[in-house]
């Protein structure tokens, strides 16, 4: 049989508000509750910090801005690393909710603790640098933006995020997008991964333009699509040998619960991948956030997570297995 790697993907980790003053009562690992030794047995773990790490700055007030998210890096960065984590984009619409102090700060704790970021910077040159890691010699190489909260932009010299208006019938975006993609290509990666903080929140289902867009990015070579920004799962598809998640929902946070939506239900997303960079089977483990943090669903709730996937996944086409609770999805041969 051959030897695979798992790489596993997550939608919004956010250790803001009351995750925050929840942890500082309990050790730093108790916010991956249930899941924590599955996190750690990855080979990569890739997440979307849905906050800054800062006890410094002040809210941001310059447009409207509703929600302010913040964790205390003193707890924060040991927690991403108790499970490993190998990567986080920060293109999103909260790493500026406390200003350049807090972003700056949070720069410096990821790495302090060696975990490398992409999709926010010190300068705009930064903020669209692509990164690369390696993963028990399987090389990676990922680029990160957002069409979220364009007031957070790097400008020029300014801090901020990695955005675009993300349209694939922009020009001006797809040679913004494109030339990201061709430095990350540099790097001669086994997998180029793609992690977008794209569309408004609480959706289904994407829409055309953005299954035009990720369709486009594969045929520029990208391997895996890491979507997020809608608070709730949306479909997974298979693409030509590759995967697209349109949206991974939310991991770990303190949001408010829609009771049809459930946003407080949804995957880790785990990827088998060769040593050369193959993609096997993605294994969705159903999970649950509860008490401020994310647990492995039990049965009644894993099922509902399942069907929902299947439902939001339909009009792909996309074929699932269930073993141990998870959904299979098959995507290339061994």
């Amino acid at each position: 049989m051959t030897e695979t790697l798992r790489l596993g993907f997550t939608g919004d980790v956010m250790f803001g508000r009351f995750v925050n003053q929840r942890q500082e009562h309990r050790p730093p690992h108790a916010v991956w509750g249930s899941m924590r030794e599955r996190l750690d047995s990855l080979d990569g773990l890739f997440v979307n910090l849905e906050c800054c790490l800062s006890t410094r700055g002040r809210q941001w007030t310059l447009t409207p801005h509703p929600f302010h998210f913040r964790a205390d890096p003193d707890w924060a960065r040991p927690a991403l690393q108790d499970v490993g984590v190998t990567w986080a984009t920060l293109a999103n619409n909260h790493v500026l909710d406390y200003g350049q102090d807090a972003l700056e700060d949070t720069f410096s704790a990821l790495e302090a603790g060696g975990i490398p970021y992409t999709g926010a910077g010190r300068t705009e040159t930064h903020a669209w640098e692509p990164s690369h890691v390696v993963v028990d010699g399987l090389d990676v190489s990922l680029v990160a933006f957002t069409d979220n909260t364009p007031e957070f932009a790097a400008d020029g010299d300014s801090p901020g995020t990695a955005y675009v208006d993300i349209d694939p019938n922009d020009e001006a975006c797809l040679e913004r997008v494109k030339t990201t993609l061709e430095r990350a290509r540099e790097e001669n990666p086994d997998v180029l991964v793609v992690s977008m903080h794209w569309g408004p929140n609480m959706r289904e289902y994407p829409p055309e333009s953005f299954r035009a867009f990720a369709h486009w990015l594969v045929d520029s070579g990208v391997d895996i699509v890491h979507g997020h920004s809608a608070h709730v799962f949306q479909g997974v598809e298979v693409y030509d040998e590759s995967l697209i998640l349109y949206d991974t929902g939310d991991f770990v946070d303190d949001y408010a619960v829609d009771p049809v939506l459930r946003n407080d239900r949804s995957f880790l997303f785990e990827i088998e991948v060769s040593p050369t960079g193959s993609l096997f089977d993605l294994r969705m483990v159903p999970t649950k956030i509860a008490e401020f943090a994310v647990y492995r669903a039990f049965p009644t709730v894993a099922e509902w997570c399942r069907e929902t996937m299947r439902r939001r996944s339909a009009e792909f086409g996309t074929q699932f297995d269930v073993e141990d609770e998870a959904l299979v999805v098959h995507v290339g041969g061994q």
